[in-house]
C-alpha cells in the first residue's frame, strides 16, 4: 500500500471510530503531533505504539507493520536550476534512497545533521580528467518521540 493510501485508510477509520489525534495520543503515550506525523507517514512507530493504533482505528493488524517503516519525510521536489547544484540534486534523485536505506540499517530512523556538519571538496588527478571528492559528515540525530 503506498503511504498516500494508507495515510486515507488511518483517517477514515479515526472519523469512523470518532477519536481525535489526542485520544489516540493518549492510547499509545504520546503527543498528538506525532500521531499525526505517523499518520501522514512523517514518523515511524515502534511495533508496540503501532499496535496500539491499529487496535484503536479497528484496522487489520498487518497495517500495524507499514507503521514501522522508516518513511520518507518532506514535502516534494524542489527542482534547482545552477548546473552544479542541479547534479547534486541528480545524484540525489539517483542515489538519495539507496543511502537512506544504508543510513536506517546502520543507525535506525534519523538524520544526518546539517548543523553539527562538515564538508570538504577535493580534487583527485586522473588520467580520464580529474575528479571531484565530496565528504559529508554530519552527527546522526534519531528521531525523538514525545
Amino acid at each position: 500500500m503506498e503511504p498516500e493510501e494508507l495515510t486515507k485508510k488511518l483517517l477514515a477509520a479515526k472519523k469512523e471510530k470518532g477519536l481525535s489525534f489526542s485520544s489516540l495520543g493518549k492510547v499509545v503515550g504520546r503527543d498528538e503531533v506525532w500521531i499525526a506525523a505517523v499518520f501522514y507517514h512523517q514518523a515511524s512507530a515502534s511495533q508496540e505504539e503501532a499496535d496500539k493504533i491499529v487496535s484503536a482505528l479497528g484496522l487489520d493488524p498487518d497495517i500495524a507493520e507499514m507503521l514501522t517503516e522508516c518513511p520518507t519525510k518532506g514535502l516534494g521536489p524542489v527542482v534547482p536550476t545552477d548546473p552544479l547544484i542541479y547534479r547534486l540534486y541528480e545524484i540525489m534523485q539517483v542515489y538519495g534512497m539507496p543511502i537512506k536505506a544504508v543510513v536506517h540499517e546502520k543507525f535506525g530512523d534519523g538524520i544526518m545533521s546539517a548543523i553539527d556538519f562538515t564538508l570538504k571538496i577535493d580534487r583527485e588527478e586522473d588520467p580520464k580528467g580529474d575528479r571531484v571528492r565530496i565528504t559529508m559528515s554530519g552527527k546522526f540525530l534519531p528521531y525523538r518521540k514525545w
